[in-house]
């Protein structure tokens, strides 16, 4: 075990990373463990165009790097390693990452959430072949071609929408007979020409594994069980997230998906009450807004309260 720290951040993501800014700008040298996901969802956008300070936007990878730097002026470690256990009802709070053990002050939980995936073995050999969770990132390699997206919500009808931009047509799947997307964002996809909505639908399997490229799918009508294939040269899940918080269960209160409860924004609680030194940031416990700046927002508080915390125990 190491010497005590005073701050340990996991997640590198713009929650992360901003609290790993102003950690570092107060003297606390945090650590931040950089996860799974180095870099969180960002590291895989393209173009962002609404971070503001960047009138002509920014590449997403780019903006993450330069918060990193950032951080690392002001004296913030990286190290490239995630999770394992975490005692958080010990003082001082002992973490067991792939990095070695861990024992600090105070905790910022910025982990993120992951995509979504259907979990059939096709689909999962294809990843990066075809079938992708990104829209902004992978639209453009299918200009010209018929893709298909998968979900019922309205991040769903948004990959869709923007699909249209490249894809000749684009074919909604949904499992069940409604979907759970608001009216304007249905009502959109709907009145679009180039989208094909088709419910109680469910996929088999993603065609094209030995040509590592994407063919088609094998769908079948959950209702009437008939089975069809649709070609196809690109899917995309539009089927949400999940938060990277599992290892907490049972120390913390989540909610029914898994996403951190809060009190005041950033405060993790267990049972409804406040755990001392434990705070949450970002996608890990936001599942209204999900935007990078909300996320860097709530960084910066968690850091703040960090400050906080660790003024008032004489650290």
């Amino acid at each position: 075990m190491t010497d005590i720290r005073d701050t340990v951040i996991l997640g590198s993501g713009c929650a992360g990373l901003t609290a790993a800014i102003y950690t570092a700008r107060a003297g606390l040298k945090p650590l931040v463990l950089e996860g799974h996901e180095p870099g969180g969802q960002l590291s895989i956008t393209t173009l962002v165009e609404n971070f503001p300070g960047w009138p002509e936007g920014i590449q997403g990878p780019e903006l993450i790097d330069n918060m990193k730097k950032q951080a690392q002026r002001f004296g913030a470690t990286f190290e490239l390693a995630h999770l394992n256990s975490a005692k958080l009802g010990s003082h001082p709070i002992h973490l067991s990452t792939s990095a070695g053990d861990f024992a600090t002050r105070t905790l910022i939980i910025a982990s993120g959430a992951s995509a979504r995936w259907l979990g059939i073995p096709s689909e999962q050999a294809l990843i990066g072949h075809g079938v992708s969770s990104c829209a902004t990132c992978d639209g453009f390699f299918f200009r010209g071609k018929e893709i298909a997206v998968v979900g019922g919500g309205d991040s769903a009808m948004e990959e869709a929408l923007f699909l249209t931009r490249f894809a000749s047509k684009v074919t909604l799947l949904h499992r069940r007979e409604q979907f759970r997307a608001s009216k304007i964002m249905l009502e959109r996809a709907a009145a679009h020409p180039n989208i094909e909505l088709r419910t109680n639908t469910v996929i088999d399997e993603v065609l094209g594994v030995e040509e590592k490229e994407v063919k088609g799918l094998r769908l079948r009508d959950v209702k009437t069980g008939t089975a069809c294939e649709l070609p196809i040269s690109g899917l995309f899940l539009g089927i949400g997230h999940e938060p990277n918080a599992k290892m907490f269960t049972g120390q913390m209160d989540l909610d029914n998906d898994g996403y951190i409860k809060t009190a005041n924004n950033v405060f993790t609680t267990h049972h409804g009450d406040v755990i001392p030194g434990v705070f949450a940031c970002g996608d890990v416990q936001d599942r209204r807004y999900r935007q990078a700046i909300t996320a860097a927002g709530s960084g910066c508080m968690a850091a703040l309260e960090v400050e906080k915390f660790l003024e008032e125990h004489g650290h």
